[in-house]
C-alpha cells in the first residue's frame, strides 16, 4: 500500500514538472510575442531614419541618434499640449471615476426602485449612439465648444465603468450596509465609509482605464477645439505632426523630405516610420510609469469586479 502510494506521489510530481514546464515555455512565448514590438519601435525610434529605410532592425538601434525626438519636441506646441493633456487625464479620471463610482453605487442598491429601468438605460446607450452631428450641437447649445471642459464632460461616465464597479459593490456583504444603517449612517456615509474604501481595487482598474482613454485621445480636440492653440492635446500635435511628415514624404521629396544639420555637420533626416516611433514611445511612456503602481489592484479588481453581470 505505502509503494503504491509513493508511485502515485512519485506520478503526480512527475505531471506538474511537465505542466510547469510547458505553462513556462507558453508565458516565454507570450512575454517575446508582447515585448518585441515595443522593443523594436523604441529601436527604430533611436535609429538614423536614412539607416530604418534599409530594413532589417530587430531591437537594438544600429546607428544611435536622439534626432528622431528632437524632431517631434521641436514643435512649438508640443511642450503646451503635454500640460493640456495632463490636465485632462488627472481632471478627466478624478471626475470620471467618482461619478461612475456613485452612480454605480446607487444602482446597486437593493432599495432603490429604479435600480432596473436605470441600468437598462445605461446599458441601451452602449448599443444606440445619436452621431456626430447631433452631439456637436448638443455640446454647442451646452457652451462647451472652445472651452477644456468639452473633454471631461461629455465622457464623465462610461456605462462599462459603472457597470464593473456596481458589481463589485453588489459582492460586498450586504450586512455591512445594513448594520451601519441600524448605526443611523445615511447613503453618503454609506457610500464614502464602506464602498469606496472597500472598492479600492476596481476603483484602480477602473482609473487606468479612464486615465489611457483620456490621454490616447486626439478626436475631440481636433473635432471641437482645432482652431483653439491652448487647448490643444500633446495626442492632436503629434498627430499633425505624423500627418506633416507624411504629407511631405508623399509629395516626391523622399527621405530628405524633413531634414536638419546637427552641430557635426551631418545632415540628420526623419521619415513617417521614423516619427511614428518617437510618437508611439512619447505617448505611452507616462501609461506605462502610472501602471506598476496600479497593477496589485488591477488583477484582482478587474476579476472581481466582472464575476456578476
Amino acid at each position: 500500500m505505502n509503494l503504491i502510494n509513493r508511485l502515485k506521489g512519485k506520478r503526480r510530481s512527475v505531471d506538474d514538472l511537465i505542466f510547469d514546464s510547458i505553462n513556462i515555455v507558453i508565458m516565454l512565448l507570450l512575454v517575446v510575442v508582447m515585448l518585441y514590438p515595443m522593443l523594436n519601435t523604441l529601436a527604430i525610434s533611436l535609429n538614423t531614419s536614412t539607416d530604418t529605410v534599409r530594413g532589417g532592425l530587430r531591437l537594438l538601434p544600429r546607428e544611435f541618434t536622439w534626432y528622431n525626438y528632437q524632431h517631434v519636441f521641436n514643435e512649438a506646441q508640443i511642450l503646451r499640449a503635454g500640460l493640456t493633456s495632463v490636465l485632462r487625464t488627472v481632471t478627466g479620471t478624478i471626475l470620471g471615476v467618482f461619478a461612475s463610482a456613485m452612480v454605480a453605487y446607487t444602482i446597486s442598491r437593493q432599495h432603490f426602485f429604479l435600480k432596473k429601468f436605470v441600468t437598462i438605460t445605461f446599458v441601451m446607450t452602449m448599443y444606440m449612439n445619436a452621431g456626430l452631428i447631433p452631439t456637436y450641437l448638443l455640446h454647442r447649445e451646452l457652451g462647451l465648444i472652445g472651452s477644456f471642459w468639452v473633454y471631461i464632460f461629455p465622457t464623465l461616465i462610461g456605462v462599462f465603468n459603472v457597470i464593473v464597479i456596481r458589481s463589485f459593490i453588489e459582492g460586498l456583504p450586504e450586512t455591512l450596509f445594513e448594520s451601519a444603517r441600524m448605526d443611523g449612517a445615511g447613503e453618503f456615509t454609506q457610500f464614502f465609509r464602506i464602498a469606496l474604501p472597500l472598492a479600492l481595487p476596481v476603483i484602480a482598474t477602473v482609473s487606468l482605464f479612464v486615465a489611457v482613454g483620456q490621454w490616447n485621445q486626439w478626436f475631440d480636440v481636433f473635432i471641437y477645439n482645432s482652431s483653439i492653440p491652448e487647448l490643444s492635446t500633446l495626442q492632436y500635435e503629434l498627430m499633425k505632426v505624423l500627418s506633416n511628415s507624411n504629407a511631405a514624404f508623399n509629395s516626391g521629396a523622399g527621405a530628405e523630405s524633413a531634414f536638419a544639420a546637427s552641430q557635426s555637420g551631418v545632415i540628420e533626416t526623419v521619415t513617417p516610420q521614423s516619427i511614428r516611433a518617437a510618437m508611439t514611445v512619447v505617448v505611452s511612456v507616462p501609461i506605462i510609469m502610472v501602471y506598476p503602481f496600479l497593477q496589485k489592484y488591477f488583477v484582482k479588481g478587474l476579476t472581481i469586479g466582472g464575476v456578476k453581470g
